[in-house]
């Protein structure tokens, strides 16, 4: 299988090198893209020194607009799959085969990673909005999405071809997903574990909520 993996990263200097180097024994052939989104750490140097291809944005434009870099990447580059992952060694590199199973039958376009079946180390409050957002992305999409808000996601690069969201922060994860589903791709999921560090998250609680609910009515009111 032609596979890579987009990581879109900020200020992960000191994950990189283990992210990468697990990536490499839990795939060996994977391409792996780092996205260095205005990080002022050091990431694009760690990245490049631990074998992966880099590619930056001067300043920081979020982590929809890295994605974005790193979709137009696999197109370009002639990939079958991508996945998509967290670059701060949440997630584990060990669930990927769930991934690669899930597409193995041919019938998924999209595998979007669960946590939902694991929720016991889960803080309440992230639990509850997952299961909101969730809950509405599914709707908008017209199919069950347990977990939309995980970031650990498997993509045939053929859908992302032509794709265009207009959220370039954390919204864009659920905008792709109902754009692609109203394209008729196929979104299925996998049962990941999530790895809860010490790091301070980079989501506004009511910024981002407030962008989530933007992007709601946006998408209610279109159809493109």
């Amino acid at each position: 299988m032609n596979l890579g993996v987009i990581l879109p990263a900020l200020n992960a200097a000191r994950h990189l090198p283990a992210v990468v180097a697990d990536l490499r024994a839990a795939q060996p052939g994977i391409r792996v893209l780092v996205v260095d989104d205005g990080s002022s750490d050091g990431t694009a140097a760690a990245a490049r020194q631990a074998g992966a291809e880099v590619i930056t944005h001067p300043r920081n434009l979020g982590k929809g607009a890295a994605l974005m870099t790193g979709y137009h990447w696999a197109v370009q580059t002639g990939l079958e799959w991508v996945f998509t992952m967290d670059a701060d060694g949440q997630h584990l590199t060990q669930d990927m085969k769930g991934f690669l199973d899930a597409v193995a039958g041919g019938s998924l376009d999209v595998v979007v990673g669960s946590r939902m079946d694991r929720t016991a180390d889960m803080p309440w409050v992230r639990k509850m909005t997952n299961l909101f957002t969730s809950w509405v992305v599914s709707r908008l999409a017209g199919c069950r999405i347990p977990d939309s808000q995980n970031g650990f996601r498997l993509y045939r690069v053929a859908c992302l071809e032509d794709v265009r969201i207009k959220a370039t922060r954390y919204d864009a994860e659920s905008e792709i997903l109902v754009r692609l589903a109203r394209r008729g791709y196929r979104i299925g999921s996998a049962p990941v574990t999530t790895v809860y560090g010490d790091e301070k998250s980079s989501i506004n609680p009511l910024v981002d909520t407030g962008r989530f609910f933007r992007l709601v009515a946006r998408l209610i009111f279109t159809r493109d």
